[in-house]
């Protein structure tokens, strides 16, 4: 199963360096996959050309006339089944056709605990310092890329540079908003 629908193992991988290409391309921002192998640089050329052989395998491979929907259906009518009675054991159906907030409240297992209530007076010193901690290494991390991606050339570089600066924009943000709070703990 691949998306909810029967595929081999030949479709599948194909299919996924497909998606593997779009995840890329997306990730820098650079034009979808189309018609060109136009690129700016070889790794997104390499990324276009395997995306390309692929869809030209995916292609000669489908059928030249789809199956029949109500046989894929049957075929697929076992597994479909179990799911339906795996899920109809694990939450009961509401017995009144009420659409009061009662009967909704009713499928819910009774072993779900209720939420125990959050105190937003009480700040501790100890989670604010490890998470700042955690947020300076990640930091440093952050740093060591960017020094080796400011040595590269090219649309991916810069995407890839744009993407780092975010992130530490990001983590910038987030260790004022744990000092804001440290300090007003400390009040």
């Amino acid at each position: 199963m691949y998306r909810n629908e029967p595929r081999c193992g030949t479709c599948r991988e194909k299919e996924e360096v497909i998606e593997g290409a779009r995840r890329f391309l997306g990730m820098y921002g650079l034009r979808p996959l189309g018609g060109t192998l136009q690129s700016d640089d070889e790794e997104e050329r390499e990324w276009r050309v395997n995306a390309r052989d692929a869809r030209q395998v995916l292609n000669q491979i489908k059928l030249a006339t789809p199956p029949d929907p109500a046989l894929v259906r049957k075929a697929l009518r076992p597994r479909a089944a179990a799911v339906v009675a795996e899920s109809a054991g694990a939450a009961p159906r509401p017995t009144t056709s009420s659409g009061s907030a009662s009967a909704a409240r009713s499928t819910r297992p009774a072993t779900t605990p209720a939420p125990a209530p959050v105190r937003s007076d009480a700040v501790d010193l100890e989670e604010i310092q490890s998470r700042a901690l955690a947020l300076l290494d990640q930091m440093a991390s952050i740093d060591t890329q960017l020094a080796q991606v400011s040595e590269q050339s090219g649309l991916a570089a810069r995407a890839r540079r744009s993407d780092l600066e975010k992130q530490k924009a990001t983590i910038m943000r987030t260790l004022g908003a744990l000092e804001k709070a440290r300090l007003s703990a400390q009040r």
